[in-house]
This record gives structure tokens, sequence and C-alpha cells, in this order.
């Protein structure tokens, strides 16, 4: 059993046994682990217990932990760690070996004639590290009772787990490492009732001469001699029931037996709960597959209205030949629609061929695009196809259209109204039948009204104009795509059984993602990569604390959308502030009151 020990002011060594999957350490008196001593906070940190190793976690602001010589704010233990908590130092140990009875001899302190307290909780420990080679559930619980019927020495045992309003026997195994049939013929019902009801372990050392079970009707009729049995708890709550009993040997459990198997049971019950949340997690994963499947568009997942309107879009114009112009932010996915719209056009079976029109430096953009002549200029060799001529009979994407050079918008116009291209330093041109779709996340209108982006060119490839929302506007999608990615980048790294943490949801919520579907990508493929436990924190994802955003008082929010209500209501309006007060319903005094504060804001804004 893990402990934590610290040494007091008096210089006297006091031991705290870990039996719970979340411990508080502090100076408050609600904490687990109390320690009114030196700078710890009311409530400084965390220990906690995943079911596969531990970590100790801050939780009060300031609080400090340092180990090995560092100081963050969360750190993964290892057996004999010391951990400094400001100026308290606690030495971490995954297993005691003070757990043995007193008076015993080297040789009988170590004996396995009963449970032997090292060897049992190492096998437990192993055991749980093994949990996630193991596929099945089913499997996962045999493989346990035969562990413990070994360590307690018992020639049977059981794992009875709590399902809705009763009790369901998911284990049954003897001694051979064999189920056995009809498991409850076996069990007796009023220890099991007993334990139910006061939640604490029992030990009957010969049951057919036991003052409270003497005379049950169970213990009877199964001849029943030596019985451990103890409740399976999670966080005070009863999951389950964990039996052992031995039929041919009188007293083969004793006082100290019931003290290790209720170490033993409470750990187990660490260990069940992980089984069955990855259980949990297996399901979740099918369900969540069987989801983004309803809510795929080729591949690309969304299910808001917006995205749901936008697959509308691409499915009828992939259909016909016209240029496409996709618009968004960095990191919408526009490249994705571009290959959606050319995998449901007539022209799938020919090449997709993109181009960055930002990546390319501009003396070598002409050369790239339409290719050259032998001998147009020093160094070629040799005559050259451009990408138009990769793209013949498929499709042309034109990503960042905006940074594309004027020299280069005029040809790009003669391509597109004469479907011919010409090779630098060629002088007759060369028919090209590909389709051009191109995207930008610059305002091409802005670009036009400066001179910097032509309108022939413009009105060429805007036919039809697709918007990509940022992710920030895309509601649900945000977790349906976090959840997608942590899926799809498990499965690749081999990580299966990985979650998100509830404060690992609120961050990303939080997050305003301005690298939109991209850097949600990212950061879930770095953190499946990074992380050590099969819970993804904020801290896994790369989130900091003050960058999550400050929560809002009720307050606070409402000021906030009545002043963003107003603006939009103004721009809308062009700024009539007469007009904008008798469509709200609000004197006019109040668009005054908003204006103010919003040039105020703006005012600090250029101060800092």
């Amino acid at each position: 059993m893990a402990t934590l020990t610290w040494i007091t002011p008096q210089k006297e060594e006091k031991k705290y046994y870990i039996y719970k999957k979340i411990v508080t350490i502090g100076s408050a008196p609600d904490n687990d682990v109390v320690i009114d001593f030196g700078n710890l906070l009311p409530h400084h940190c965390r220990l906690i217990y995943d079911g596969k190793q531990f970590s100790v976690i801050a939780v009060d602001k300031g609080a400090q932990i340092s180990l090995r010589g560092k100081k963050k704010s969360k750190f993964y233990l290892k057996d004999s760690d010391e951990v400094f908590f400001g100026e308290v130092k606690i030495v971490f140990r995954i297993f005691d070996p003070a757990l043995v009875v007193k008076g015993q001899t080297e040789e009988d302190r170590y004996a396995r004639s009963t449970i032997s307290g090292m060897d049992g909780f190492r096998e437990l420990y192993d055991f749980s590290k093994k949990l996630m080679e193991k596929n099945n559930i089913d499997e996962i619980f045999d493989s346990f009772v035969d562990m413990i019927v070994e360590v307690t020495g018992a020639d049977k045992g059981f794992l009875i787990m709590l399902e809705g309003d009763g009790f369901a026997v998911k284990a049954a195994r003897n001694v051979n490492r064999k189920t056995i049939q009809d498991p409850a013929m076996h069990l007796s019902d009023s220890v099991i009732r007993k334990v139910i009801e006061t939640r604490e372990p029992i030990i009957v050392a010969d049951a057919l001469s036991d003052e409270n079970f003497k005379t049950s009707e169970s213990v009877l009729s199964l001849n029943l001699v030596s019985l451990m049995v103890a409740p399976l708890l999670d966080e005070g709550r009863l999951i389950g029931i964990l039996y052992v009993g031995n039929d041919s040997i009188r007293s083969r459990f004793d006082q100290r037996s019931k003290e290790l198997f209720t170490i033993f049971a409470a750990q187990a019950s660490l260990i069940i709960n992980k089984a069955l949340t990855i259980e949990k997690f297996r399901a979740n994963y099918e369900e969540l597959k069987k989801s983004i499947e309803k809510q795929r568009f080729g591949e690309i997942v969304g299910s808001c209205s917006s995205m749901q309107e936008i697959f509308k879009v691409v499915a009828k114009v992939a259909t016909v030949d016209v240029p496409v112009l996709i618009v968004g932010e960095t990191g919408t996915g526009k490249e994705l629609i571009a290959r959606e719209i050319h995998i449901r056009s007539h022209r799938r079976s020919g090449p997709f061929v993109a181009i960055n029109c930002g990546a390319i430096p501009e003396n070598l953009m002409e050369s790239e695009m339409f290719g050259y002549v032998k001998g147009a200029f020093t160094g070629a060799y040799c005559t050259r196809d451009g990408k138009f001529h990769a793209a013949n009979n498929g499709t042309i994407f034109l990503d960042e259209i905006g940074e594309l050079p004027q020299g280069l918008q005029v040809k790009l116009v003669r391509v597109l109204q004469d479907k011919e291209v010409l090779r630098v330093g060629a002088t007759k041109p060369e028919k090209i039948d590909c389709r051009i779709l191109a995207a930008t996340n610059k305002n091409l209108e802005k670009e036009m009204a400066e001179g910097r982006f032509r309108e022939d060119l413009y009105y060429r490839l805007n036919v039809v104009k697709i918007s990509l929302p940022p992710l920030r506007e895309r509601g649900d999608d945000l977790v349906l795509l976090a959840r997608y990615f942590l899926a799809k980048y498990a499965a690749e790294m081999g990580r299966t059984g990985l979650e998100f943490s509830q404060d690992a949801i609120q961050a990303i919520k939080k997050h305003p993602w301005p690298g939109n579907v991209r850097e949600l990508q990212n950061r879930i493929k770095k953190g499946v990569l990074m992380c050590d436990s099969h819970l993804l924190g904020p801290a896994d994802l790369e989130f900091e604390e003050e960058t999550l955003g400050k929560v809002m008082t009720l307050v606070e929010a409402k000021e906030e959308f009545q002043k963003r209500y107003i603006l939009e209501a103004l721009k809308r309006n062009r700024g009539n502030r007469t007009k904008t007060a008798e469509e709200l319903g609000v004197d006019p005094r109040t668009i005054f009151r908003y204006l103010e504060k919003e040039n105020d804001e703006e005012i600090n804004e250029d101060k800092g």
C-alpha cells in the first residue's frame, strides 16, 4: 500500500496510508493529509492514483512542489521519491515494507502461508500495469480473481459488482484457474448482506461455529469453513464485493489476513474502476466512431448548421465544372473542402495538384505554375512541365491566392479565360483542361479596393464562394473534433484507452483557437505523444492557466452580450444611433454609453 511519510518539527515520523484515488494535502483541517507546518497552503496539492501511476498536482495558487531539484505544478511519482511541499519534505513509497506482524522472525515475516504483504501488493501493482494488454473486460476480471485466489491461499474467489439496483457475479474462479459454474450456489447470502449493510470487511475462521452465521441457511447448506469478504469502495460508494473462501482448512484466514485483505481490496477497487473506465472508453469510442460516420462528409467532420450548409453547397458545385473560391481563417480546412470537391466531381480519377501561392519566391512562381522551355533562362537545360500541366484532366488548387503577384494575376486571368498556359520562354500557348479552385484567408474585396488584387481575376475565381466558419463559431463541433483527433492519434500511436479529463474539456471549450482545426489537431497529437497518464489534462495540451480565460459573473456576461449586440446592430444600421435605439427599444443614451465604453477600452489598449 502506498504511503506518505514526513518528519514533524518534534522529529517524530508521521505516516499516512494512501487508500483513496484522490488524497488532498494541506494545512486546512478538511484535508485527508493535514500538515499545519511551514508554508503549506490550506489546500496545497492533491495526490492522484489513476490505476496506473501516482501523480501530485498543485491546487492553491502559489503552491510550491519540488522534486529531483525541479519546481513544477505537477509531478509523476516513483517509489522512494522525496517531495518538497514548500519547507516540508515528504517521502513517497508505493509499497510499505512495515505491513508485517510484530514479533515475527524475518523468515516468518515474508512466509506465504496467508496473504504475503509485499508479494501480494507487488502482484497487484504489476497486474494493474498489464490491464492495457487485455481487450476483454471478462478476461480482466477472471485474471484478477485468479491472482486473488493465489495470494490469499483460498481455493475459490468471486468478484461481485453492483449493477443497477442489484449485484451480479462478474468472475467466479477456483484454485485451478477454472470458471465455477452456477456461482450463486457457492456464495453465502447472509455474509454478503452483512458486508453490504456495514461497508466493513468480514473474516469468518469457521463459518459452522461462528456465532453470527452458524444458523444461516446458506452457511449450513454450503458447509462453509473459512471466508473473507470485503467491500469495494470508490470514494465511499459501494461498487462491488470481493469474496474468497477455503472449504477445507479452518482458520485459514486470521486477523492479519483481514487487515491486508482490506488494504488489498482498497487498491483493487482502483484497478477494477480503471478496468471499467477503459471498457467504458472503448464503448464510447465505438459510439464516437458511429457518431462521426453519421456526421462525416468525406474526410470532413462537422455537425453544426453552418458546416451542414457548406456540405450541401459542395455536393452541388462538385458536379459542375465551375471555379470555386474558398475563404476562411488559417487552419479552417480550406484544402480539405477543395479535395472533397475534386473527389465528388467527374475529374476524381484525374490528379489533384495543390500549390501554395505564398510559399514560392516570386521569381520562381511563373515557371513553377506554367513550366518553361529549354534555354528560357540560365539553368533551363530542358523543357519542364508546370503545375497546370500536372493537373491536366484533374483539379488544381491555388492556396493563398491573395499572395499571387500582380504580374501573374494577369496571366492567370488568361488561363481562366482561354484554357491555355504559356511556358516561360515559349511563344505558343498550350491547351490545358483542369478545374481551378482557389482559397485565401485574406479579404479580397479589401485587397481589390487597395489595388493589390485584380477585379477581373476575382470575379472569374468567385463564381461560387464558400466561406468556412472559424472553429470558435462551430459550437459542439469543437469537442466532437477533439475526440475524433484523440481517437485517431491514440490508435496510430498505440495509446488506446486515452480520454480527456473534465478540466481538459473545459480548457478546449474556453480556448479561442486562433489556429482553428489545425491548431486543435497539432495540440492533441502532441498531447497523445507526450502524456504519461490515460487522462489528457490541460497541461498535456499545453494550456496555461492564465490563457484559459476568466470566468465572468452573470452580470459581466450580460453586460458583454449587450455590448456586442448593440455594436452589431449599429453596424447593420451603418452607425445610425437613433435608428439603432428605435430598433432595440432603448433610450439613445444607452447607445452612447456603450460607444463611450468601447472608445475607452480602445484608448486603454493603445496605451498598453
